[in-house]
């Protein structure tokens, strides 16, 4: 009896010197491992070493030490003496109770408790796991950078690089269009005063929602295929908006739109820093920039050259009209379509396979890209080396699931409700410690940046037309006492004010009135046909036995006590009518957001060729610091050319703070939650914009002060806080 006694507890005693062992053991290999890794990067490549390490590793587990009852207790350096002094039936292992910290020892390290309250097996089972998957991950970091830097950067890379521009040029235009738009649009579908603006707001609301989601859903599912979704979402409802003719029809299309577009930013560059080497991921993600600002040009010239072509149109009836700006969104689509198609001829990220435990799939991409660029440089004889890549160790998740009784409505809405739940909870890691502090400053210069450019970038056209329109008021010509009998009018009357004038047996035939006002006017035995009237009212007036035929003149322009005697309104004309094919104001007002976005190309181009160099934060805080004295010379912008020449200036010094931004953000988080923190950040950008699009907004034509200071603090604030970010230059994609 006590011999079985004896030789249970030395089997036990033996087992538990095994597991101490084998930790010790798998600690000093993953040390040893990232140390050659990161000396291997400076001198030759060599994977076979992560082959003898898993050898190495499997011959221990296979044949383990024999213990025969003794212990390793003078090996083992780390053991604790929490074991000591208790009965061998008491089962305590070690790592289950640590003793009561110190009380100036606020960080508790993870798995430590306090006295009384063990870990549960469960619970030191998952911790144990967590710790082996980021010590994978580590290795996989620096073994995936040897094998990329092997794969070389050629062909490859630049097919991506065109593909994922066109997708990042689609929301440079999705951002553009509904400014250039919003104007026409309201005007074609009568949209009143009180709802006017809801447009801009819908579509960053959208946007803000699909940057959320979409960067979310790409660490589940996969960069290409959430990209694939969210442009072809994009695109089919940006070219269905063109046709609706409802304004509510209107706004759901370009908020699906919006939301779709919104993945793109996020997904775009974390599917593109994965393919790209770290000597060569600053320059290139800054290179992939310009498609943005591309997009910018794309629209901003489209919008020049379509939409004040007002006669590029066609009716069916007097209800169903397409004007030009429906042809400018339709042009609009065209980057997103192609996007969707160059897409699918390109693979999924590898450094997404490997990080969800797809080794094969990842090795048979890895070595695409490696046969494309050789063969594009004249090698094709060179081979693909690597036989074997470390996959991190994959965490079983609690999925919770849905009865099959269950409808498909609500099916599809729990699906949806565990993908968000599963997105909020990964976006939550993103605020744990260590990366708190960081996450934290990001969300601040995100916000803030964003905030003075789009807030600017409303304020910068506003101001323009105020200025304009103030010019074409005082220019009015006012006519007072006039009196017109047996005439013809059948040309166009343009900016004038009509007092106490007398119209007798008069004919308006085929004409246009445009910015016109008749005041304490009468119209006896007067006849219009076909007349157009665009900003025209009658105020106070009196028509005696007039005749409307096809004409647009209704209660709305017979304002403030306007009387109609005896008069005849046949075949008016329904809906509201567009400007006139001339419009100069149009034509300047395109023709500057055009010049403002070139001005951006020299930024863009300085900031690619000095990002490695300067560095990521001094180029993010100058940028945003210049950016932000420069708005401050603002106030002293009087006429159109100065405010023209201070928005060029604007948008060449911000530019580089936006491409620093976008690499500083890709490189500061693990591939598992790249794009959720991405999403989450981009988000952020949208919000900024909708809140700089209503403050900014209602400041027009008010004061200057307020919106100048507002945005060059915002954005000097901002530039100081970038500033404080770490430096992810060296950094190996986690």
């Amino acid at each position: 009896m006590e011999d079985t006694y004896n030789n249970r507890t030395s089997l036990a005693k033996g087992a538990k010197d095994m597991v101490k062992e084998a930790k010790r053991h798998a600690a000093k290999k993953v040390n040893k491992v990232v140390d050659r890794a990161a000396d291997e990067y400076s001198g030759h490549r060599n994977y076979s070493r992560f082959q003898d390490e898993e050898d190495e590793d499997e011959d221990f587990y296979r044949n383990p030490p024999r213990q025969d009852g003794e212990h390793y207790r003078d090996n083992d350096e780390g053991s604790s003496d929490a074991t000591e002094g208790h009965d061998d039936e008491d089962e305590i292992y070690e790592g289950e109770y640590q003793g009561i910290p110190s009380a100036g020892d606020r960080k508790h390290k993870e798995g430590q408790v306090a006295l009384g309250q063990p870990i549960s097996d469960a619970s030191r089972d998952r911790k144990v796991l967590e710790e082996e998957r980021q010590a994978d991950e580590e290795e996989l970091a620096q073994q995936y950078e040897l094998i990329i830097q092997e794969c070389g950067h050629g062909r490859f890379q630049w097919q991506l690089f065109l593909v994922l521009g066109l997708a990042l040029m689609s929301d440079g235009v999705e951002v553009f269009v509904v400014g250039f738009v919003l104007p026409s649009a309201e005007t074609d579908m009568c949209v009143p005063n009180s709802s006017s603006g809801w447009l801009g707001s819908v579509v960053y609301l959208g946007m803000m929602v699909g940057a959320f989601f979409w960067g979310g859903m790409s660490d589940k599912v996969g960069r290409r295929q959430c990209l694939l979704i969210c442009m072809s979402t994009n695109g089919f409802f940006a070219f269905l908006s063109s046709f609706v003719q409802g304004y509510g029809l209107f706004l759901l299309c370009r908020l699906v739109a919006g939301f779709g577009i919104g993945g793109a930013v996020p997904i775009v560059f974390s599917f593109f820093a994965e393919v790209l080497s770290r000597e060569k991921r600053g320059e290139h993600l800054s290179w992939l920039c310009m498609f943005w600002m591309i997009g910018e040009i794309y629209a901003s010239a489209m919008a020049w050259a379509i939409i004040p072509h007002y006669g590029w149109s066609f009716s069916m009836g007097s209800a169903y009209q397409f004007h030009s700006w429906r042809v400018f969104v339709v042009v609009c689509a065209l980057p997103c379509v192609c996007a969707v198609v160059a897409l699918t001829f390109m693979p999924e990220s590898p450094r997404f396979y490997l990080e969800v435990g797809k080794h094969d799939e990842a090795w048979m991409i890895l070595k695409q890209i490696h046969d494309t660029n050789m063969r594009a440089r004249g090698q094709p004889e060179k081979v693909f080396t690597v036989n074997r890549i470390k996959t991190p160790k994959q965490l079983d998740e609690l999925v919770e699931m849905e009865s099959e009784s269950g409808n498909p409505v609500s099916k599809a809405f729990f699906r949806i409700k565990t993908e968000v739940h599963g997105i909020y909870l990964n976006l939550m890691k993103c605020f744990n410690y260590p990366m708190r502090e960081n996450m934290m400053r990001l969300a601040i210069v995100w916000l803030t940046l964003s905030f003075g450019y789009y807030g600017l970038s409303v304020w910068f056209p506003d101001v323009i037309k105020h200025l304009q329109a103030d010019e074409y008021a005082s220019k009015v010509k006012i006519h007072a006492n006039e009196r017109t009998e047996d005439f013809t009018f059948n040309f166009t009357l343009e900016n004038q004010i009509h007092k106490n004038g007398l119209f007798l047996n008069d004919r308006f035939i085929n004409m246009k009135l445009k910015s016109v006002t008749f005041i304490d006017s009468t119209f006896r035995n007067c006849y219009f046909d076909d007349v157009t009237s665009v900003g025209s009212f009658f105020r106070n007036c009196t028509f005696v036995d007039a005749f409307f035929f096809n004409t647009d003149i209704d209660e709305s322009k017979l304002i403030d006590g306007t009387e109609v005697v005896n008069s005849t309104f046949t075949h008016n004309k329904t809906g509201c009518q567009m400007t006139f094919d001339d419009d100069y104001s149009a034509y300047w007002v395109y023709f500057i957001n055009f010049l403002g976005t070139l001005a951006v190309l020299p930024g863009n181009i300085v900031s690619a060729l000095l990002m490695d160099k300067i560095g990521r934060l001094s180029m993010l805080g100058g940028s945003m610091v210049l950016s932000g004295i420069s708005c401050f010379f603002l106030w002293f912008g009087t006429s159109e050319s100065m405010m023209i020449f201070m928005l060029c200036l604007y948008n060449g010094l911000s530019i580089s703070a936006w491409n620093s931004l976008d690499v500083v953000t890709t490189e500061s988080f693990p591939t598992v939650r790249r794009g959720t923190g991405f999403g989450f950040c981009n988000a952020l950008c949208k919000l900024a914009a909708v809140l700089g699009n209503l403050i900014f907004g209602s400041l027009v034509g008010i004061t200057k002060a307020i919106p100048i200071l507002m945005a060059s603090s915002v954005l000097v604030g901002g530039g100081l806080v970038g500033l404080r970010l770490p430096d992810t230059r060296a950094n190996v994609l986690m």
